[in-house]
């Protein structure tokens, strides 16, 4: 019989090889397309929803992300175990005088994505989410990169739609909104039931250490943006006053660990 102590992985479940872990260390490898909106909130809303070490300026994001993950390329064999897709919601802050971003809410629709986003301070959630894809042809269902073309998102949690989005290609370049414009940081803690009481741990300020990230070409676009009421997710309090301008392109990124 094994003895514990050579029980492996970076997360459970442990094994003696380690292979059932549900995800390995980093380097984590991602690309992808995202659509991206810049959009205005209320102050005070956006605020509410802010660590003390951060004042809101009434400004944030919201994203809609199609990814493809890898470790060592294993992943992209094996699809399931690669792609996912996601819905993420910042607010612009200033922070020790810098411009930065806050996530409040993020969703996902794989268990893979949302265990490695808690060791970074993304507070993922399983979600639904849905992206029109583009393809470069002309064709009444390829949606390519060109004036006029209108894509569309969508967030669902618990049968409930959370979120939708829209957004009209205008033909001109675009520059880079949210995270992939200034840095952006969550919190992490850790929970515990060990000792007897149930004890939700200290939340640390924390951001995802970053290498290699490349953006393609960014097209710029109008958009529309909502958020719907949920008994059990908030996400509805930073409802747009404005969407100020929208974008979608390609990125790739590596997350090497996270930091303060």
């Amino acid at each position: 019989m094994t003895h514990p102590d050579f029980l492996t992985g970076f997360t459970g479940p442990y094994t003696p090889s380690g292979r059932s872990a549900l995800i390995s260390a980093p380097p984590w490898h991602y690309a992808g397309q995202v659509m991206s909106l810049e959009l205005e909130f209320a102050r005070d809303a956006a605020q509410s929803l802010l660590p003390h070490s951060f004042t809101a300026t009434g400004e944030g994001a919201a994203h809609f992300c199609d990814w493809q993950f890898t470790t060592d390329g294993t992943e992209l064999l094996d699809p399931v175990y690669a792609q996912y897709k996601e819905h993420i919601v910042l607010v612009e802050a200033e922070r020790s005088g810098q411009r930065v971003f806050y996530c409040p809410f993020i969703y996902v629709d794989q268990d893979l994505s949302l265990a490695r986003g808690w060791l970074q301070g993304w507070p993922k959630k399983i979600g639904s989410v849905w992206i029109t894809r583009s393809y470069e042809l002309e064709h009444p269902a390829a949606a390519p990169h060109r004036a006029g073309v209108r894509l569309g998102a969508s967030l669902a949690v618990k049968d409930r739609r959370l979120a939708e989005a829209a957004i009209t290609l205008t033909g001109e370049p675009a520059e880079p909104i949210g995270f992939l414009a200034a840095p952006t940081y969550g919190q992490v803690a850790t929970p515990t039931l060990l000792g007897g009481t149930p004890d939700r741990g200290t939340p640390t300020t924390a951001r995802a250490l970053v290498s290699d990230k490349l953006i393609g070409t960014a097209h710029g676009a109008t958009g529309e943006l909502r958020f719907h009421p949920s008994p059990r997710d908030e996400v509805s309090l930073l409802e747009p006053e404005r969407v100020v301008r929208a974008s979608t392109c390609t990125v790739a990124l590596t997350v090497v660990g996270a930091g303060r």
